[in-house]
């Protein structure tokens, strides 16, 4: 063989490398309408995917609302049963590497279930293997038996020990899942959520969003996004309803979601005489739309969040936002939009707070104004997308050097 045809071969072989894309398997619950998901989307839509591939594995067999707009991008959804029974686990995730891959990353957004999950993945060999927090459970767990205990000892040095790197959404999120001390580690670090401005800028027909919902044009609608679970605290959020609408007979709460908890929370407003008040619009793919549309004023009275990416949506709605002070400081993203309560505060208080914050005529504050602010902001999915592509690309290089 020639010099020369060696030398195409090789230059052949480099561009072929050059090619093959860097391959990333997500591990997440399901591709639900939640936080982390709605983020990932916002990536995958987003992201060069002739130099990213990205799958998603899941822990359930159900179909899920973003399974089929992964797989028109490319993606696989894989499910991988039983995360509760860890022999089992491990040979269903071992299985889906073998089959599926070989990937390069694998990602995980399980908080402290990652722990086993990277684990499993440097049995296998993966080179990086990424450790994502996306909320912030101390207080939650504070209080934890302990078998609970000894399970989250377990999962932190776990982490700690098979993650090549550590991802939180927050510096609380961070702190949670990988030590109050975690930024003398410099594989832990900082990666805000990003998300897709494009729909906050289009023109939305407020009277034809509100009759779809059947709420009153001339209606003070409150506005909550958030699945039906505890940690949301829908029943505070009824009895602040109650409040408001005692006060305000034109009152509506609109709530974005579903959840294991939907049915409990429609059977207590109806016991607490708010059937007519609260609109259960479920699972919904135009937030922005009704954040435009629908809401005077978003409220969030979660017990613990990692961010709330919600709250970041409602700001680029230049909606008045009011929200439990356990929410990270980050999200204070438009400081005039923003009002924090304690969840020790009655439901009178954030009732009154609530209707305080309606939106000031006299403000000086646009929707236009409240865009530029966010796009400015580390919100913005240009940007956190740039710095996830350089977490990819920094550890991927270093793993293959």
């Amino acid at each position: 063989m020639h010099c020369k045809d060696l030398t195409n071969i090789k230059e052949s072989n480099q561009a072929s490398t050059k090619q093959r894309p860097i391959r990333i398997l997500h591990v997440v619950g399901g591709m639900n309408r939640g936080g982390i998901e709605t983020w990932l989307m916002h990536v995958l839509r987003h992201i060069d995917r002739d130099r990213f591939h990205m799958d998603f594995l899941v822990h359930t067999e159900k179909p899920c609302p973003y399974d089929d707009e992964a797989r028109t991008l490319g993606s696989k959804i894989i499910p991988c049963l039983d995360p509760s029974k860890p022999w089992l686990y491990a040979r269903n995730f071992k299985r889906i590497l073998s089959e599926y891959g070989p990937y390069d990353i694998v990602h995980s957004h399980v908080h402290h279930f990652s722990g086993y999950v990277l684990y499993l993945a440097k049995q296998a060999g993966i080179p990086v293997r990424i450790a994502h927090s996306h909320n912030d459970t101390s207080s939650a767990e504070a209080n934890a038996g302990w078998l609970r205990r000894s399970y989250l000892t377990l999962t932190e040095w776990s982490i700690a020990k098979f993650a090549t790197i550590g991802l939180g959404c927050s510096r609380n999120a961070a702190a949670s899942l990988f030590g109050s001390s975690y930024q003398t580690d410099p594989r832990w670090q900082l990666l805000y959520y990003g998300i897709d401005l494009t729909p906050f800028r289009e023109s939305v027909d407020a009277v034809a969003v509100r009759t779809e919902l059947d709420i009153p044009v001339d209606a003070f609608v409150v506005g909550h996004v958030g699945r039906f679970d505890r940690q949301k605290n829908h029943e505070f959020l009824l009895e602040i309803a109650a409040e408001i609408a005692k006060r305000e007979p034109k009152m509506r709460l609109l709530l974005i979601g579903d959840g294991s908890l939907k049915l409990d929370i429609e059977q207590k407003a109806i016991e607490m005489g708010l059937g007519d008040y609260v609109i259960f619009a479920g699972l919904r793919s135009d937030i922005p739309r009704l954040m435009l549309g629908a809401i005077d004023t978003f409220v969030l009275p979660s017990l613990y969040e990692g961010l709330g990416l919600v709250l970041i949506e409602a700001q680029a709605a230049d909606l008045p936002c009011v929200f439990s002070d356990v929410v990270p400081e980050e999200a204070d993203v438009i400081k005039p939009l923003v009002q924090r309560n304690s969840l020790s505060k009655s439901p009178l208080v954030w009732a009154e707070t609530i209707l305080a914050a309606r939106r000031d005529t006299t403000s000086d504050l646009s929707q236009t104004d409240a865009l530029d602010i966010v796009e400015k902001s580390p919100f913005n999915i240009t940007f956190g997308l740039k710095k996830l592509v350089e977490v990819y690309e920094a550890n991927f290089s270093a793993a293959s050097s």
